[in-house]
């Protein structure tokens, strides 16, 4: 199933983990966005609920098991060639989301070049993906203010 040039939309999952006023980040090491922060997450596969993938994408970025608290938010993200043919589209489905433990042990693993803690107010200095401080803000607001 290609990525690029699709025949139809993507359905991914992102997860705004929250811990003490920090969210869980991964700089992505693949396209599209490669080298940039964003929400951990991915594909859903045939037969799998979005929290399923949720859940799972996290733990395989990552190395953690998350807890759904939430749907923080849904968005379309589309990008086109300079010939104007779709080169990506997703349907994204973000949920806010807490460790199952208070271990903040992480581990970069699948396609995340890099996770890190980073806390909320500092996100806006970092390579970001389009949109993510607003998710992030959502799930917040969502958690009622910063995350558990």
């Amino acid at each position: 199933m290609s990525r690029e040039y699709p025949d139809y939309p993507r359905v991914g999952v992102g997860a705004v983990v929250l811990s003490r006023g920090r969210v869980l980040l991964v700089r992505r090491g693949k396209p599209p966005a490669e080298g940039r922060w964003s929400l951990p997450g991915g594909l859903v596969e045939l037969g799998e609920t979005s929290v399923d993938a949720a859940r799972r994408e996290v733990a395989e970025e990552c190395g953690i098991k998350i807890r759904i608290a939430g749907l923080a938010g849904v968005l379309d993200r589309v990008t086109r060639d300079a010939d104007g043919r779709v080169r990506y589209h997703w349907v994204l489905v973000d949920y806010l989301a807490f460790p199952e433990s208070d271990d903040d042990t992480i581990t970069a693993g699948d396609d995340a070049a890099e996770v890190c803690w980073v806390p909320i107010d500092e996100v806006e200095r970092l390579l970001t993906t389009d949109g993510l401080m607003d998710m992030i803000r959502r799930a917040a607001a969502l958690a009622g203010g910063g995350g558990a």
